[in-house]
């Protein structure tokens, strides 16, 4: 209390020294700086200090500030409370005036000493040793102001001091003493210490705990009979387990044996729980108990499960872009809530994360940080693994392949890219090259071009697909009416799968070549027998030199479309039609459907160009068979079947000459041909002729010789040869007359014989030529007589005087006949057997009718010395 009054004594005379100062200075707006030292801590007068009243001549409505942040000074107020310090020490806080003029100082500082306080102690402490730590301070009543933090704690039970206010209890049981003693502080003396005193109870211990986690679908016939113990370690004995879960498995006190196998089997994958319950000895512990859970789970099949990262952009969105992952679940069923997903990002910045998300009715939906994704490209999400967020991964879940391609386009780009120039024809698609653009990616692109030059066309799309950095597209055949040079412009171009957008300027040169004119096209075409060459003849070229043609037939002849090049010269050129196209006879007609200039390839549609010409039929195959011939008949071609003007024979099959009519057959292979009206020449049939022949009958010898008093006939001549049946006679060898065999023979005649084979109804070519001998009679074996008389008047009979068969008997006889006067009238021999009366010979004087009468005859015999014979005879008219 003294030291109160000292201090204020201070403070007044303080004022008083101001009071003087001020007639002197300007004046000290905020005061003047002061200290203050509060010692007796609890006393209540020191919940309300005013600090205003210590700055003496203070201008009022200034501000103050704790400038050590004690916590004890209501700065709206200045009033500063020492009860809510909680640490002994030295403050300063701070009165501040501003906008006042004449002030030397607007600002002044209150120092305060705060003495220590050890607080009030409670008689006992009680605490279980559960608590640990133990703070004590919890020992001071707290009726009372409670002591101050920074002092020092000490076990008296030890004598050692304390670091900090927290003591390990655990493991202690029973009273224990701890001193807190306070420093001085400035002015302030060193507090009374405080003794509190701590009863320390040991609390039951139910054990610690291990929790169990079994994948279900691993089989858990292992855990039928499962013993809750294995759970726990440490545990006092005596407790009781409780069945949390209601499994039905605990069935009497003190059972602790249950069947995992049978509880995932009733009630399914779960956490299952068991708390073994201890009672405590004392009342300041409190029961115990330890809980243990058991967690059943099952496998995950996200087989099937789809994918779908969002979503694919352009490169130009990629700062403002963000990316969501969607998984739907396959076949098998997920169950909804939270799920760990690890998934990896492939790329520049690849990395593996885990994501927390929920499924809800099979689909699950996380967002992707964007910062995997900084550049155009193809980024792979590939999943990992999912599993519960509750999980304890008993199970590894079934993934397999779940992925999807995340792309980043490009912004399409045709900087530095070609269009090669391009030559077409009239009306005919351009096909526009463009390469060298090495800044698309693979694809297809949309593309904006223009036209101009020869066509003038604006804002024409068209779809090229890149591969390699080329491309092409077609300007349609509407834009190419007009020959010349077209500029073709692609202006802008769009992908198409991701529709990035750009502009562009890339030109190329479109050349469009006139069509050729085939209006003026003629054709001149023979017609021909079928299979000949038919050769077109094809005019009104003018000046085109290197075409092709396209054609086609109808008619009697129907083709699909042919080509064939031709090298016109003066306008005009010529083809053979393939004979492959002319399978049929008749009228057929060539119709000119396309004219292509092979030099420009321009092609232009023909109409109205067309010939008929007619393919004449080739006579059927003609019907002969073979033929035989006798070789003595000396057969020719004339004498071939069939016959007609329309059949022409060849000795080969490849003759194109005819033999003539004339041509004398022999054995060998002949073929006949058809010539039809038109001049047709049909395939020619093959005969074989065989030429017949015998060998010449043979003469047995002597076989000419008859006696010519038997009157022998061409039997006889016959029966003298080696064939008897089957010769033939005639009088000449060729062209002769047939002889019957009753034919009689005639002395020095000659007879062609010739042998005829029935089997092939010839005779045979060489004859033998037998003069017959009628002279070979024996005369004594055979008579004669002269006639008497003759009478030559031509009736018919007895018109010659002549001696029968006197030449059979005497061949070289002869006869005179005399008048009688001796005159000789006739004379006579073999070769000049009778006297017809008419001529005679008259003493050198020739001729006359020798009259009737009475006439003499001398005979010569001229053989075996038979002398000669005379008579008379009687001429009578």
């Amino acid at each position: 209390m003294v030291k109160k009054c000292n201090d204020f004594l201070r403070v007044v005379l303080f004022f008083v020294f101001l009071s003087f100062l001020s007639q002197t200075v300007n004046a000290q707006c905020a005061g003047n700086d002061a200290s203050l030292t509060v010692c007796d801590i609890p006393d209540p007068a020191n919940q309300s200090i005013d600090l205003f009243s210590l700055l003496g001549s203070a201008t009022a409505g200034g501000v103050w500030n704790d400038d050590n942040s004690s916590g004890g000074l209501n700065t709206a107020t200045g009033i500063l409370n020492a009860h809510v310090i909680r640490q002994s020490g030295i403050y300063q806080y701070t009165y501040t005036v501003s906008g006042v003029n004449g002030c030397l100082d607007n600002s002044a500082t209150v120092t305060v000493t705060i003495g220590g306080y050890a607080g009030k102690p409670s008689p006992t402490a009680t605490v279980c040793n559960e608590d640990s730590p133990f703070n004590l301070f919890q020992a001071f009543d707290s009726a009372y102001l409670g002591p101050h933090s920074n002092g020092q704690w000490h076990n008296d039970t030890t004598n050692q001091n304390i670091t900090g206010s927290s003591v390990d209890i655990k493991d202690l049981a029973g009273t224990y003493q701890f001193t807190y003693t306070m420093p001085a502080i400035g002015t302030c003396p060193s507090p009374a210490a405080s003794t509190v005193f701590i009863t320390v109870f040991q609390a039951p211990k139910s054990g610690d705990s291990q929790r169990l986690t079994l994948c279900a679908n691993n089989g858990l016939s292992a855990y039928r009979n499962y013993d809750l113990f294995n759970l726990i370690s440490g545990q006092d004995p005596g407790g009781t387990w409780v069945d949390n879960s209601n499994t039905g498995e605990l069935n009497f006190k003190g059972d602790h044996v249950i069947d995992i196998e049978k509880i995932y089997n009733t009630m399914g994958s779960n956490e299952y729980s068991f708390s073994y319950r201890v009672n405590s000895s004392n009342p300041i512990c409190p029961n115990k108990q330890t809980t243990v859970v058991i967690r059943l789970e099952e496998k995950l099949d996200f087989s099937g499960a789809v994918l779908e990262v969002n979503s694919d952009i352009c490169e130009s969105e990629i700062t403002t872009a963000n990316y969501t992952v969607t998984i739907t679940r396959g076949p098998a069923n997920i169950p909804n809530g939270s799920y760990y997903v690890k998934y990896s990002v492939s790329g520049p910045r690849a990395a593996t994360e885990t994501a927390l998300a929920n499924f809800s009715n099979g689909v699950l939906i996380f967002p992707i940080r964007p910062d995997f994704f900084q550049q155009a490209g193809k980024f792979t999400v590939t999943i990992l693994d999912i599993y519960a967020f509750n999980s304890q991964r008993s199970c590894i879940n079934t993934i397999n392949n779940l992925s999807d391609d995340l792309i980043i386009y490009p912004i399409p780009d045709l900087d530095g890219a070609l269009i090669s120039p391009v030559v077409t024809c009239q009306d005919q698609d351009a096909v526009i090259q463009i390469s060298n653009a090495v800044k698309l990616a693979d694809g297809d692109y949309d593309i904006v071009y223009r036209l101009s030059g020869a066509t003038n066309v604006s804002s024409q799309v068209a779809r090229i697909t890149v591969l390699g950095g080329n491309a092409t597209f077609v300007v349609p055949e509407i834009f190419n009416s007009r020959s010349g040079t077209s500029i073709v412009t692609i202006t802008a171009i769009t992908h198409v799968i991701s529709q990035c957008v750009n502009a562009a300027n890339l030109s190329g040169e479109i050349l469009i070549n006139p069509l050729p004119n085939g209006s003026l096209l003629r054709l001149q075409i023979q017609n021909v027998c079928f299979g000949e060459e038919v050769t077109v003849n094809v005019s009104g070229f003018q000046t085109l030199t290197d075409v092709t043609l396209s054609y086609k037939l109808s008619g009697s002849n129907i083709s699909n479309v042919e080509t064939v090049a031709l090298n016109a010269v003066d306008g005009s050129a010529g083809f053979i039609i393939p004979s492959n196209l002319l399978v049929n006879s008749g009228s057929t007609t060539i119709s000119i459907i396309k004219l292509k200039n092979n030099i420009t390839t321009c092609e232009s549609d023909v109409t109205g160009i067309s010939a008929a010409f007619m393919l004449n039929p080739i006579p059927a195959l003609p019907i002969a068979a073979d033929q035989a011939f006798c070789k003595t008949d000396q057969s020719t071609i004339a004498h071939l079947q069939p016959q007609g003007n329309q059949y022409k024979w060849y000795i080969s099959a490849a003759e194109v000459t005819p033999l003539p009519n004339t041509y004398v057959l022999k054995s060998e292979d002949y073929f006949v041909k058809e010539t039809s009206a038109a001049g047709c020449v049909s395939p020619a049939t093959k005969i074989t002729v065989t030429i017949n022949d015998t060998p010449a009958p043979a003469l047995n010898q002597d076989g000419q010789n008859f006696c010519g008093l038997d009157n022998p006939t061409i039997l006889n001549l016959s029966n003298n040869t080696g064939s008897p049946s089957t010769v033939v006679w005639y009088d000449a060898p060729n062209n002769g007359n047939l002889l019957s065999p009753s034919t009689p023979l005639v002395d020095k005649a000659t007879y062609y014989g010739f042998d005829f084979s029935p089997a092939v109804n010839c005779l045979s070519q060489e004859n033998i030529a037998v003069t017959v001998s009628l002279i070979v009679c024996d005369s004594p074996e055979y008579t004669f007589f002269v006639p008497d008389g003759f009478s030559p008047n031509g009736d018919g009979i007895n018109d010659t005087f002549t001696i029968p068969d006197i030449d059979f008997l005497y061949p070289n006889y002869s006869l005179e006949i005399f008048n009688r006067y001796g005159n000789g009238m006739y004379k006579g021999f073999k070769n000049k057997p009778a006297w017809d009366g008419i001529n005679y010979e008259q003493s050198g004087i020739g001729g006359g009718i020798a009259p009737n009468g009475v006439y003499f005859y001398i005979l010569y015999f001229n053989k075996d010395n038979r002398p000669p014979q005379q008579g008379r005879l009687y001429l009578n008219r």
